[in-house]
């Protein structure tokens, strides 16, 4: 790899040991991954919960707080996402003190970085949205496949550990979806249906993913009837994300650098409809009609997508957990409007800046007696098996019902 001045700077120790130990990490994961150089970034976003972290993560971000300011403090913005507890909720949700006390000290050594704790798998709708070809260090996979397809942004998936490098360097290892070559199509998906609910463009996003299963592989939509709005894109993309590991797709007509998208003739189409989506939704429908408690979050929901469960909620009682994750941007606008406390006033809980499988989901589980889960989010489900729950993927209007009768719809 090519280093420019500054970072064979920071490699010799010039700017102290945490630069240093960043570049030697960016090193070898440019190295392995064939990159040429380091690009600058214009920002950093970090996957920061402490059921990923561990007791070993957290003292490892304790040694870097300990050192001199100077020495510690990220050199671009570095923003967080969803962390693994609302510290106002917790003792309601049955989470134990161990895992409260390591929240907190995660929070004290990222902002002894410089860290700012936004807490949100959502900046692109929130905070600091990316412009087209700007480049960027991001780690939540929905926040990457969304920068780069519909804002043209630039990322790769980052580890924690590289999301901290490029924050403290101010770089990140020119590789993958940096590079022109690596944001061609390859993959044609032809549809004629174009999904009307949220649940729906999260299942056609999973469809796409199991087809693409790579992350090299960049799937080109072609066939919807409409332009689908920020929500939907969102569902979509991070649903891609999770069941193929997809980091970028094209929409025709839709997303920037869709026009361009192929360099050879267009591939033969894989065709992808309604059937497609039923089937998938039909792998969650097994285990019986009862729900224990039903979540909206991953993605962590918008502003608008609060008003609507507001608006569902209204003068009806919840008889199971219903629990509404949103971010804390948009949290004050929701209480400002009145719309955490038509939710609240059904029972349900409003959440801050957590997401629900970051928060120790399978303890929650055992604690609260949770297995049947109900969402309407196709990622949450795609998740969810893996912690002892047997999720299924309904609409938000559906999820509502189940948690106010108890039953499947």
């Amino acid at each position: 790899m090519h280093l420019h001045d500054e970072a064979e700077a920071m490699l010799r120790g010039e700017q102290g040991q945490a630069r240093r130990w960043a570049v030697e990490h960016q090193i070898r994961v440019g190295r392995y991954l064939g990159a040429r150089d380091l690009v600058p970034v214009g920002q950093a976003h970090i996957m920061a919960d402490t059921e990923s972290l561990g007791e070993a993560g957290v003292a490892f971000l304790e040694r870097f707080a300990a050192m001199p300011e100077q020495q510690r403090r990220v050199r671009v913005p570095t923003i967080t996402d969803p962390r693994g507890t609302d510290f106002g909720a917790a003792v309601r949700l049955k989470q134990q003190d161990w895992m409260v006390a390591l929240e907190r000290r995660a929070v004290a050594a990222f902002e002894a970085l410089g860290v700012l704790m936004t807490n949100t798998c959502i900046n692109y709708q929130t905070i600091m949205p990316p412009v087209r070809g700007e480049h960027m260090a991001y780690g939540d996979t929905g926040v990457v496949i969304y920068c780069n397809s519909v804002l043209g942004a630039r990322s790769n998936f980052e580890g924690g550990p590289s999301a901290l490098a490029a924050g403290l360097t101010g770089f990140t290892p020119r590789y993958g979806y940096h590079l022109d070559a690596c944001r061609r199509g390859s993959l044609l998906v032809e549809t004629d249906w174009t999904p009307a609910a949220l649940h729906e463009w999260g299942a056609l996003g999973g469809v796409i993913g199991r087809l693409a299963g790579d992350y090299w592989r960049v799937p080109v939509i072609a066939g919807f009837d409409r332009v689908p709005g920020s929500d939907e894109l969102k569902h979509f993309g991070a649903a891609m994300a999770s069941f193929g590991s997809v980091a970028m797709f094209h929409i025709e007509g839709v997303t920037p650098e869709a026009a361009d998208a192929f360099d050879s003739p267009r591939p033969a189409p894989v065709t992808v409809g309604r059937q497609a989506v039923a089937s998938l939704l039909a792998e969650y429908a097994t285990g019986g009609d009862k729900v224990d408690v039903v979540v909206f979050s991953a993605p962590q929901l918008s502003l608008l997508e609060m008003q609507a469960v507001a608006a569902m909620l209204d003068n009806r009682r919840v008889v199971v957990p219903l629990l509404a994750v949103t971010s804390p941007q948009v949290k004050p606008d929701a209480d400002r409007m009145g719309l955490t406390q038509r939710i609240e006033a059904s029972g349900a809980m409003v959440l801050s800046g957590m997401c629900f499988y970051q928060s120790y989901a399978r303890e929650l589980g055992e604690a609260n007696g949770w297995r049947r889960l109900a969402t309407n989010s196709a990622k949450l489900t795609n998740i969810l098996g893996g912690y002892g729950y047997a999720p299924v993927l309904l609409s938000m209007e559906q999820c509502v019902e189940a948690a106010c009768t108890g039953r499947l719809p």
